[in-house]
């Protein structure tokens, strides 16, 4: 067989070979699986002999161990895309389950490995919880293994309060965690306490955070005292009546139990009692009624504050066996009532620009009104009292006849009675009259034959760390008594205690009052402190008494927005000032350069920006802004033109040359004869500098090879 001569020239191969009719696109290359390789049976030598492949080519492919494919599998396909192999990474880092074992826990999904970067959720037993208190977590396989080791801790959930309560707003606790608790007034725990705090065990909750009506126990007493009702156990609220054989009671006739005991102390028996001096001044105040020389045993005095004062304490002193009883106090009320409230149909006589506490003003209605209710109204800590009616007068209703039907006296026989009209009444069996007008269809008191018996309350408590106040006087149904903490205490919850229903309710609290630590620091500004202070101002670890209140200064170019300072209320500062900064003027003028719609005054915070004019750009932040009535620095304008061309060797101008260029202008250069361009031919003009390097390289001869083979038989 005779060959004929072929030319193979250089290393050209005829890729028509290969392009199949339709395909398009870049062909794919023998892949190379990193951590992995194709199947073997499709990785047989000759194989690479069908490559480039093209588009829509499938290839079977496996990933070593600890690797698996993006589906999650073993082994999948990779497929010829116009854009290469795909998947482009065929084999992912994978995370195993058998690499973490989870603590009272457990994986929710079934998959066994899982790739780089893949999020799959495992769950808590039951009791148990995530460190964030939910029964299922979130773990995630990463390039050097599994996010985080889960976590399933011990949990206990919120306990049911039996008559207390707590701070806490928690749902959840975890193992060791310690719940305070409170008993609500009048119980206690097991423990006979009214506070007490439990802790999350392996078991739950160490103990029930419940608590039990307190009681009172009865001490020893006096044995000529005799004891009304008297029971095996006493509660919050019960009370004790006492009397005595023989002698003389020396102490209050009744007792009350409460959440702290038995109040007042309990009576004793006396043969012979003695009488008493007059009363004693009270500092702001005065004696109800004419004094006189000698008060007896059980008698009582009443007291009232002057106006401007409040009366704090029992407003009522008795002679105990020839010695008063706890004297009120009259406290200065600063509260003022300075508008007279109006009065429809009326107005007030002598009005004045403001009123003290105990002041009162005379209201009177217009000619023809008719007044309904007092006349005089009383500014009470900052209030008034009830306003009177002004009501026409032929508009008054009439009041209807009362029914008595026990009645000894007649009343006169009218269906109706006018407004203002007196009756007298005796009840049958009684001797004494009783009295009632009619007041615009009501009559008052309501006529009534039917007994109502008048509740007392025993003589008010002595409340813990409250002023001491010994009283032996009872007070009736819908008085009230106000009480002084101790200095170092606060009165919490109301400051009244309340006779309603023969027991004294809405009991006030004397509570310690907390200090605070560090006031809060302020943007711009700092402590006042006084100068006694001033030399130990970074004494961080000072505290300040309830109640203090400080001031606070601003910086330099800074004011107080709000005019206050801030005071310690219970271990708690109140909200503090603010210092917001003084405005500007207009901006500083630079060389060459302008800001856009200037104005006269600029606020704190606000900017404006600088632009340069043509051929000059700025050398740093083109903005400025207004801190405290101050611009901060301004930027310079500077030059940013070209001056002249660089010179390259064996480069030459394509354009004619000018005298400067400006920042961001492009030039063009080209070698001369003989030599060829290394790079980019362009060098631009950017703030005065060229950048941009021209090589120009001398020319060589390249030559293809050309083999001849020549093949003879």
């Amino acid at each position: 067989m005779r060959w004929s001569r072929v030319l193979l020239l250089g290393n050209v191969l005829i890729l028509g070979l290969y392009t199949a009719k339709g395909e398009e696109g870049k062909p794919c290359d023998f892949p190379r699986i990193k951590n992995g390789g194709l199947k073997s049976e499709e990785n047989h030598s000759f194989f690479r002999f069908f490559f480039p492949a093209f588009r829509g080519k499938q290839l079977g492919y496996y990933c070593n161990r600890g690797f698996v494919t993006p589906s999650g599998t073993k082994w999948d396909y990779i497929r010829c895309t116009v854009q290469g192999w795909e998947p482009a990474v065929p084999c992912l880092k994978a995370c195993s389950k058998s690499d973490i074992e989870i603590e009272n826990g457990f994986f929710s999904e079934p998959d066994l490995a899982y790739h780089i970067n893949k999020t799959t959720q495992y769950k808590c037993k039951q009791g148990y919880v995530t460190a964030n208190g939910k029964t299922s977590g979130p773990i995630t396989c990463l390039q050097n293994g599994w996010s985080a080791q889960p976590s399933c801790i011990k949990s206990c959930d919120r306990p049911i309060f039996e008559n207390a309560g707590t701070k806490s707003n928690s749902t959840w606790f975890k193992l060791n965690d310690k719940l305070d608790y409170e008993c609500h007034v009048g119980y206690e725990n097991r423990h006979k306490d009214t506070k007490g705090s439990i802790t999350c065990n392996y078991d739950g909750w160490s103990d029930k955070p419940s608590c039990y009506e307190r009681e009172c126990s009865i001490p020893l007493l006096d044995p000529n005292l005799i004891v009304d009702l008297k029971k095996e156990k006493y509660k919050v609220g019960d009370l004790l009546k006492f009397s005595c054989r023989p002698g003389h009671r020396v102490g209050p006739d009744s007792v009350q139990c409460y959440d702290f005991g038995w109040s007042p102390s309990f009576p004793t028996c006396k043969g012979q009692v003695g009488s008493c001096v007059p009363p004693p001044e009270l500092l702001h105040g005065v004696v109800k009624g004419t004094k006189k020389e000698e008060y007896v045993h059980g008698e009582a005095v009443e007291y009232d504050c002057k106006p401007g004062f409040l009366l704090k304490g029992p407003n009522k002193i008795e002679c105990v066996d020839g010695k008063w009883t706890t004297l009120p106090t009259c406290v200065e009320d600063a509260r003022m009532c300075v508008d007279v409230p109006e009065l429809e149909h009326g107005s007030v006589k002598f009005p004045m620009p403001s009123y003290r506490h105990g002041d009162s003003v005379e209201f009177t209605c217009l000619e023809t009104f008719t007044m309904i209710g007092s006349g005089s109204v009383s500014c009470i800590s900052g209030k008034w009292t009830q306003l009177p009616q002004c009501i026409e007068t032929d508009q008054l209703e009439k009041c209807k006849a009362p029914r008595l039907s026990s009645v000894g006296a007649k009343l006169p026989e009218k269906s109706e009675f006018n407004h203002n009209f007196s009756i007298s009444y005796k009840c049958r069996g009684k001797q004494e009259y009783k009295h009632s007008i009619c007041i615009n269809g009501r009559w008052d008191p309501e006529p009534t034959c039917t007994r109502v018996e008048k509740k007392s309350c025993p003589p008010p408590p002595q409340i813990p760390n409250a002023r001491v106040m010994e009283t032996t006087v009872k007070y009736w149904e819908g008085e009230k008594v106000s009480i002084i903490c101790q200095d170092n205490y606060l009165i919490q919850d109301t400051e009244e205690m309340v006779c309603r229903d023969g027991r004294w309710q809405s009991l006030p609290r004397c509570v310690a009052k907390i200090p605070c630590s560090q006031p809060p620091e302020i943007d711009h500004g700092s402590i006042k402190l006084p100068r006694s202070q001033e030399r130990r101002n970074k004494a961080k670890s000072r505290s300040y008494k309830h109640s203090t209140t400080l001031s606070y200064v601003c910086d330099d170019g800074f004011r107080l927005a709000e005019d206050h300072g801030v005071t310690c209320h219970m271990g708690k500062w109140s909200a503090p000032p603010r210092c917001v900064g003084l405005p500007c003027g207009p901006p500083p003028s630079i060389h060459h350069g302008i800001v856009s719609h200037e104005l006269d005054i600029y606020q704190h915070g606000e900017e404006v920006t600088y632009s340069c004019s043509e051929g000059f750009g700025t050398d740093g932040s083109a903005f400025i802004k207004c801190v405290g009535g101050k611009w901060s620095q301004p930027p310079a304008c500077i030059k940013t033109d070209c001056d002249s061309l660089p010179r390259f060797e064996n480069a030459v101008l394509i354009e004619k040359e000018k005298k400067s260029y400006r920042s961001g202008e492009k030039v063009m250069f080209k070698c001369a004869p003989s030599y060829q361009m290394d790079g980019s031919n362009i060098v631009t003009c950017v703030n005065r500098m060229w950048i941009g390097e021209l090589v120009c390289k001398g020319s060589l001869m390249h030559f293809q090879h050309i083999f001849i083979i020549v093949l003879e038989d």
